[in-house]
């Protein structure tokens, strides 16, 4: 009996977070966190890193990455090439005081880039992002639904 790939189950994850209408209050539980046009789900998430040499890491974050890259390829087909959205530019605009919508302020805290596309509906739009709120903290694939236009570099 062969162990299912953890990266299967990302897909209909991603599925369902199209589906959920979003909260009208801020909410947060182990599966992710959700508010007013915003909702984030966590697909994977490595074990934490206290006691790690840099190995542990490494195969996390390749693990994840390889999910990371999968769900990409999958999601390509129905929808292009996602744009490369870069989360730094939102910390950096957080930081010098500028309004940063949700859930872009919450994954520039934790992750470089994103990998969105603009949904078909025209309003929302999905993205991924591979990030770790601290070097001793695990590492998550975050999958993210929000509301507006998604620009590679804030406005």
């Amino acid at each position: 009996m062969t162990t299912p790939d953890p990266c299967d189950q990302c897909l209909p994850m991603v599925d369902e977070l199209l589906t959920l209408p979003f909260p009208v209050t801020d909410t947060d539980d182990s599966t992710g966190y959700a508010g007013p046009g915003h909702r984030v789900r966590y697909l994977r998430i490595s074990q934490d890193f206290w006691d790690d040499d840099g190995q542990a890491w490494d195969q996390a974050h390749a693990e994840l990455e390889a999910c990371l890259d999968d769900l990409t390829d999958t999601l390509r087909a129905p929808w292009g090439d996602p744009l490369t959205v870069d989360l730094e530019a939102y910390l950096t605009a957080g930081f010098d005081g500028k309004e940063v919508p949700e859930p872009l302020e919450y994954l520039s805290q934790h992750a470089m880039n994103m990998r969105a596309w603009p949904l078909p509906d025209g309003t929302h739009w999905l993205g991924l992002a591979l990030g770790q709120a601290d070097k001793e903290l695990p590492l998550i694939l975050y999958a993210a639904i929000g509301t507006g236009p998604i620009h590679q570099t804030p406005n």
